[in-house]
């Protein structure tokens, strides 16, 4: 089946940009990049970070304290700056 896309100039651009880069032609790479989108996989539930967000500062407070416990713990490398 055939479909006719209108892509912006410069997605497009970066389209045959990555294409040339894999060695494959513009129709494949964008057939390859729907079907693992398409594929799926885990994703994040609806809302999943919005309960995230109320932080109060007794937790802010906690979590610091675990973040200092596990930097003091480490004993090959350095921790990674967050």
């Amino acid at each position: 089946m055939h479909a006719s896309l209108h892509f912006p100039k410069e997605l497009l651009s970066a389209v045959d940009r990555r294409a040339r880069t894999l060695k494959m032609s513009r129709n494949r790479f964008v057939v390859r990049t729907l079907e693992k989108e398409l594929a799926g996989g885990p994703s994040w539930s609806p809302g999943f970070f919005e309960q995230l967000a109320p932080l109060t500062p007794e937790d802010a407070r906690e979590v610091d304290t675990m973040l200092e416990e596990i930097r003091e713990a480490r004993t090959r490398k350095s921790a990674s700056r967050l």
